[in-house]
């Protein structure tokens, strides 16, 4: 079974993300903050973090490289409204880069890509 976490700050997203991607038979868990985050992988293990970039806390560019210190060998999808930051340098060390959708086709492709199933 796939485990993933969402990370973003809005509410909508989460819930419609967490709703979607459990309806495929998933375990998904969402914090709305940076910290939140921080403190779940710590305690708990993921196949993918779904990690949105503009957060008010830590934005998701600051906190990916702290998360693959946490967890070096999980997923992190950056997932986010605007594309200009996939030619940010620090997004480079996520493992997929999706700009944010109401359609989670290809949300839920990646994943399954990058665990293997």
């Amino acid at each position: 079974m796939i485990r993933v976490l969402i990370v973003d700050d809005e509410d909508t997203v989460r819930l419609l993300y967490q709703k979607v991607l459990e309806s495929y038979g998933w375990t998904v868990q969402s914090v709305a903050h940076a910290e939140e985050a921080i403190e779940i992988v710590q305690q708990e293990s993921f196949d993918v973090i779904v990690l949105d970039i503009e957060m008010p806390d830590i934005n998701g560019l600051e906190l990916l490289p702290r998360l693959r210190e946490i967890t070096p060998d999980t997923r992190i999808i950056l997932n986010t409204a605007y594309s200009v930051y996939k030619t940010d340098f620090h997004s480079w060390f996520a493992d997929d880069y999706l700009v944010k959708s109401s359609d989670l086709t290809e949300l839920k492709q990646k994943i399954e890509e990058l665990v293997g199933s």
